[in-house]
């Protein structure tokens, strides 16, 4: 799979806006009592040809920049590896995200890309699920969905 990536577009906007109500259920991403709306954040477009296989929107805070989502829509193709790459080529001095305990996959690809674990915010999930009812009680697995895992990868 030959994949491009590019930053986001304005003509991406309806694209992405479509992409994240399908794949987080809403408009929204909300994250350590925070709302996002990722299709008004900066973010990078994964292409095989012409055609979107992945996406990743970020904000940016002085020199830090949080991941707020990664979508590969081409699992396992290298698709998430190189939206990461496009991120960590911006040179921010931290990057960093937040995923959920129940996320076991997302887990083991950041531990892989070299992110550390460095904050486990007990029980934060139900404030983001006040703030977004959408968010499943339950993960894929069966998993109770609790606890927001901070990683972060540092120049």
């Amino acid at each position: 799979m030959s994949i491009e990536i590019r930053p986001v577009a304005d003509g991406d906007r309806g694209w992405v806006a479509t992409t994240i109500r399908e794949r987080w259920g809403s408009d929204i991403a909300v994250a350590h009592g925070v709302i996002h709306r990722p299709a008004e954040l900066e973010g990078f477009v994964a292409l095989e040809g012409s055609r979107p296989v992945g996406l990743l929107t970020f904000s940016r805070d002085g020199d830090a920049l949080e991941i707020v989502t990664i979508d590969a829509l081409e699992p396992r193709h290298g698709v998430g590896r190189a939206l990461v790459d496009a991120v960590v080529a911006l040179g921010a001095e931290r990057l960093w995200l937040i995923t959920t305990n129940d996320n076991v996959t997302a887990q083991r690809f950041y531990a892989a890309l070299g992110f550390r674990l460095v904050a486990v915010r007990e029980g934060e999930v139900e404030r983001s699920r006040a703030l977004k009812p959408e968010i499943p009680e339950l993960g894929e697995d069966g998993t109770p969905i609790r606890d927001e895992l901070e990683y972060e990868l540092r120049r």
